[in-house]
């Protein structure tokens, strides 16, 4: 019974080694058939205790490794539990930017749908792992997990029908939620089902973007904000240091040099292909002019230092420059979100993320780098 419940939460958690090995279906299967072995290991207890001499003097160490037993159950399933460790929101307080009190050099996941735009800071999200809202009439699960530095935004619907998820733990280093209705479990890095009556099924992705609240207030100014739950405060990081990649925290902690396991990397994504970006690169050029396969792309990083962009070039002959947070191409301006100022025309907006490299490169295997 001790071992049992220490692996059951031994492979979903980070502890030495269990997020380097790939038992994802093991700890599903220990996890589905929990209540068995707790059954089964309870019986034989019993069946022990009724075989014992309670004449005997020594009786009395049978409360030692009962009273143990009682205690790493009481860890494993209260105070270790993902979801007993992380909460979501008791309330989800949006306002305005005259309202706001998030500094406005922190970092946010930002979305907009249908002419409304909603930021997420991620010194919350960080906490809570994922936001339930709805954002221009479409419901939207907002996610975030530090160990990967990974933001995203999916659609909640699972098989025509909204679906509700808490936190259950993590594979790979990457934040795993467990629906309600099939106890399928999902990974956060890309909405995709890997275990459970629902594996291979994916959310549907929403665009989202990553930049400072200041930056996204820019350019979306009606924008809500998401505000602090007070029932979380001292829960909500305090610093700037994991925003800024000053923590030193080993699961947290960024790398500064590049293209090391915790290093800052951009990654792209365009159809099924994948490319990853020195953050050290983006940093140091601002714009970055590339293919991946036959596409061409451009990516950006505003003057704050914080606030990066992607785009599929018109053609792989435009030639793109940067000017005070304006792209420049053919003599026609463009925000540096790709809205065109003095033309019509857009920039296709690509997905793209910073996030660790060692997260990309586990859950994009077939990511190309950019030398």
């Amino acid at each position: 019974m001790l071992l049992f419940e220490i692996a059951n939460v031994y492979f979903i958690m980070p502890m030495p080694g269990s997020q380097k090995m790939n038992s994802i279906n093991l700890a599903y299967f220990l996890y589905r058939w929990r209540w068995i072995f707790r059954c089964l290991f309870g019986l034989m207890i019993i069946l022990g205790l009724f075989r014992t001499s309670w004449h005997s003097k020594w009786k009395w160490l049978l409360i030692l490794p009962i009273g143990v037993l009682v205690g790493v159950i009481y860890m494993a399933n209260f105070v270790m539990a993902a979801d007993h460790m992380f909460y979501q929101p008791k309330k989800l307080l949006l306002v305005n930017a005259a309202e706001n009190k998030v500094d406005s050099n922190r970092l946010v996941i930002g979305v907009e749908n249908n002419g409304e735009a909603k930021a997420y800071p991620i010194r919350f999200l960080g906490f809570h792992h994922q936001v339930q809202d709805t954002i221009g009439g479409k419901a939207v699960i907002v996610t975030y997990c530090t160990v990967c530095r990974t933001g995203r935004v999916f659609e909640p619907v699972v098989n025509g029908k909204h679906e509700q998820f808490r936190l259950v733990g993590m594979d790979h280093f990457n934040a795993m939620f467990e629906d309600a209705t099939t106890k399928s479990w999902w990974r956060q890095e890309n909405g995709e089902a890997i275990a459970g009556k629902l594996k291979g099924q994916q959310l549907p992705e929403v665009l989202s973007t990553q930049t400072s609240l200041s930056e996204w207030l820019r350019l979306h100014p009606g924008s809500l904000i998401m505000q602090p739950d007070s029932s979380f405060i001292a829960s909500y990081d305090t610093t700037f240091k994991y925003e800024k990649g000053k923590s030193k925290n080993s699961l947290t902690g960024t790398d500064s040099l590049s293209w090391k396991d915790k290093s800052w990397v951009i990654g792209v994504k365009v159809d099924k292909e994948r490319k990853a970006y020195d953050w050290n690169k983006l940093k140091a050029q601002r714009i970055i002019q590339d293919k991946i396969e036959n596409t061409p792309v451009i990516i950006v990083l505003a003057k704050d230092d914080k606030s990066f962009f992607a785009f599929e070039r018109p053609d792989e002959n435009s030639v793109f420059t940067l000017n005070d947070d304006q792209l420049i191409s053919n003599d026609h301006h463009y925000r540096i979100d790709g809205d065109g100022i003095d033309t019509s025309f857009s920039l296709k907006r690509l997905p793209a993320y910073q996030e660790f490299w060692h997260s990309w490169r586990s859950f994009n295997p077939t990511t190309k780098k950019q030398e």
